[in-house]
């Protein structure tokens, strides 16, 4: 697969081609799963996605593979411990974001059943596939990410803001971006 034609973001490392290929577009709706995306989409923030991917182990280890039960209760010693962690990426307010989050992602999913049902409400549960020619014509945000980060934010979310919430609805499958000279675009099917 490497004289194959991928999305202008993807580079020659194999952590990045493989998140292209087998789960960036594609449909996600494991509930732990979307918090552990929400959350590295979060700790992005500031740096490069590949920066996140090839820690993600790691985030993993470190956040009790994003079980939001043991999250919630997480205390101070243990954030102390998850800022000495090296393997991660060890900035307080993203790393106190994270239990923030797995609160306001509990609430959540006790009012609507799950996370789930309560994200892909904003696509109908159908992911919205676009017709970008190259990387240059793919927004950072658009008025739905702007809506869901505002609904977010409402309900007790931070590290959300619309670009944010753009890149996780495109991890998440709920937007698929692949442009037109990718070789997994599916646009006029």
């Amino acid at each position: 697969m490497n004289n194959i034609k991928r999305c202008g973001w993807v580079n020659e490392d194999k952590i990045y081609q493989d998140y292209h290929d087998q789960e960036w577009g594609v449909p996600l709706h494991d509930d732990r799963k979307l918090f552990e995306l929400l959350t590295l989409e979060g700790m992005q923030a500031g740096l490069s996605w590949l920066t996140v991917l090839k820690k993600r182990i790691a985030f993993r280890e470190a956040f009790d593979n994003f079980e939001i039960d043991k999250i919630i209760n997480y205390s101070d010693g243990k954030v102390a411990e998850l800022l000495n962690n090296e393997k991660i990426i060890r900035n307080k307010l993203k790393i106190r974001s994270v239990i923030r989050n797995a609160k306001a992602y509990q609430s959540v999913k006790e009012k609507y059943g799950s996370f789930d049902k309560f994200i892909w409400s904003y696509v109908d549960n159908e992911p919205i596939i676009n017709h970008w020619a190259t990387l240059k014509d793919i927004p950072a945000n658009t008025p739905l990410s702007d809506n869901i980060s505002k609904d977010l934010k409402k309900l007790g979310f931070n590290f959300v803001g619309s670009t944010i919430v753009y890149a996780f609805m495109q991890s998440a499958g709920m937007v698929n971006d692949h442009t037109k000279d990718c070789y997994i675009y599916k646009g006029d099917e």
